[in-house]
């Protein structure tokens, strides 16, 4: 059976952050997932997952600058030091939340640049978040991100990701899978889950193309899940998606599996 966690950044925005965890255990979720938690005390976060008995799936190390358009430093040459210390602080919310994932975002780069050097780099703080994340008992997940929604973005598919993560060689180092970016970039799900089964830490799932409710579109969730039940994967599957309207409207999808 699958078991879904909310993704508080996308779903419940009717109501201010501190007021989703209660309202995503209302409708059910027993996990929650969110981008970022670094606008609020840690302690704050831990108590909200508290008092709706919800387990954090996941979030992401801090990501550069946000809201100049930042999505990632990882794969950034000269910006080492920054991404060293955004590690250090995902740690100490990792363990104030009892999470034990984090998603390490690669970064936007510019057309044109020498991409064997932002490797180097993307290998390199990858080896160094493995190791500190690995000392903490976390995973460290990378997620291709279709170029669609954010264009130049580093990695963009699950063969490069799998590449990576193998080439660095750290054992708590997994894949995020993201159905909806790799319906967009490649298609084929059912195959590409089976053939790195094993390398794959978290799923995420939305309609595509449109990015809602798992309800529509293109990708058949219903399989989707049947496989996994029928692989063994035991992790969580985030519900990264934008709802069409008020979110508890449009959860009927989800009471087949509660």
């Amino acid at each position: 059976m699958p078991k879904f966690a909310a993704n508080l950044s996308m779903m419940f925005n009717e109501v201010p952050f501190p007021q989703r965890f209660a309202a995503a255990a209302a409708a059910g979720f027993k996990g929650v997932e969110f981008l970022f938690p670094y606008d609020h005390a840690p302690a704050e976060v831990a108590a909200w997952l508290q008092e709706s008995q919800l387990e954090n799936a996941l979030f992401n190390m801090p990501p550069g600058d946000w809201t100049a358009g930042e999505r990632g430093i990882a794969a950034l040459p000269g910006r080492e030091d920054e991404f060293r210390a955004g590690v250090a602080r995902a740690l100490e919310y990792a363990k104030a939340l009892g999470t034990r994932r984090l998603h390490m975002m690669a970064g936007l780069i510019p057309a044109g640049s020498d991409m064997a050097a932002h490797r180097a780099v993307y290998l390199a703080n990858l080896r160094h978040a493995a190791r500190e994340c690995g000392l903490a008992g976390v995973e460290v997940l990378l997620e291709p991100i279709n170029g669609r929604d954010m264009p130049g973005y580093f990695l963009q598919t699950q063969a490069d990701a799998h590449a990576l993560r193998e080439e660095c060689g750290e054992p708590n180092v997994k894949v995020q899978m993201d159905f909806y970016h790799a319906q967009i970039m490649e298609g084929d799900l059912a195959m590409k889950f089976k053939k790195w089964f094993d390398g794959i830490g978290h799923v995420q799932i939305a309609s595509a193309p449109a990015r809602n409710e798992p309800d529509d579109g293109e990708v058949n969730y219903p399989y989707l899940y049947k496989l996994l039940d029928e692989l063994g994967y035991t992790g969580w599957i985030g519900c990264e998606y934008r709802p069409r309207g008020r979110t508890e409207d449009g959860l009927a999808w989800l009471s087949a599996y509660q």
